[in-house]
């Protein structure tokens, strides 16, 4: 059975209003949800097709639940299946290049904007907004940091500042961007990081917050390094 859950972090998107239904019709409308989150947040269908498209699919998907489909179900898939995967890899890849290029864009704006920020070899841009005198973390060695992470359109897609509270990892288990920022830094720090995506999440994005290509933008505090 589908298990339902809703993570801490993202329950500060959620809509206080009403709900369409009385409570015992919401779980069926539960369901729905769940089923629209499983099957849309696959490659962000949403932004993938036209508003006339997104009404085949989901008529296909009304007459299918309902056994009404005038057309037989494996001989639809044996015969587009195949042509529906090329249509959406083909308009993957032309929004992955437009994010890129959005991305590079930002990020020979943000330079030109901030004097003291430096573009590293591997494409990270480092901005220090307060020095640290404290100790400078190694990939061997656990951080506990602030971060505040922003899309390049402003975009909150995290934020352990929003939440209020710090947030201890090891520096060798998150991305590119951050296990070389973070070496820059040190105890008492704090700075800009802006991570290109292939310092980054790259071309798959993570989940529906983050667009595949998508360069990320964070504030970073480093509270402390522990050996």
């Amino acid at each position: 059975a589908p298990k339902f859950g809703v993570r801490a972090s993202t329950a500060r998107f959620m809509s206080s209003g009403p709900m369409p239904y009385d409570d015992d019709k919401m779980p069926f409308y539960a369901l729905g949800t769940n089923l629209a989150m499983q099957v849309g947040g696959q490659g962000n269908l949403k932004t993938l097709l036209e508003e006339d498209e997104m009404d085949i699919v989901l008529e296909a998907f009304t007459e299918t639940m309902r056994g009404t489909a005038a057309a037989d179900s494996r001989e639809v898939l044996m015969k587009y299946g195949q042509g529906l995967n090329q249509i959406l890899q083909e308009r993957t890849a032309n929004i992955v290049e437009r994010v890129k290029k959005d991305g590079e864009e930002f990020i020979t704006n943000f330079l030109d904007c901030n004097e003291k920020a430096t573009k590293t070899d591997s494409g990270l841009v480092y901005y220090p907004m307060v020095e640290g005198e404290g100790e400078q973390p190694t990939a061997s060695d656990t951080v506990e940091v602030h971060y505040h992470g922003t899309l390049t359109d402003g975009t909150v897609f995290d934020s352990s500042v929003d939440r209020g509270e710090t947030i201890k990892f090891p520096l060798n288990g998150v991305i590119k961007g951050w296990q070389e920022g973070l070496a820059m830094m040190k105890e008492g720090g704090k700075a800009t990081l802006v991570i290109p995506s292939d310092l980054a999440y790259g071309d798959q994005g993570s989940g529906e917050a983050i667009p595949p290509g998508a360069t990320l933008k964070f504030e970073v505090e480093l509270f402390k390094v522990v050996k």
